[in-house]
């Protein structure tokens, strides 16, 4: 171990959060093969729905007669974008603490 050579900074900061978190009392716990499972399945869940409204979204824009429509849609794109991101790192969450 002691000729591994010089360590990245990524290394270091690694080192530095998991002593933090030891002192905090936070253990780590690996994932089990289901709770990889149920996440990569949200993950692709949710890549699934916004594909969906990304078309839906280009549809919408061909039929959009002027500037003020396609900033709308723009605007409710990204507004759904956001909430569609905050469900799947929720979910995400709910598997790695054991609840889904």
């Amino acid at each position: 171990m002691p000729d591994e050579g010089p360590k990245s900074a990524y290394e270091l900061a690694m080192e530095r959060l998991r002593k933090k978190d030891a002192e905090a009392g936070v253990v780590e716990q690996p994932l089990t093969d289901a709770q990889k499972a149920a996440i990569a399945e949200a993950r692709q869940f949710f890549e699934a729905k916004m594909a969906e409204r990304e078309i839906l979204h280009r549809d919408a824009l061909g039929r959009a007669r002027n500037y003020d429509e396609v900033a709308k849609l723009n605007e409710e794109l990204a507004q759904d974008r956001g909430r569609l991101e905050r469900e799947r790192e929720q979910k995400i969450a709910n598997i790695r603490a054991g609840e889904a």
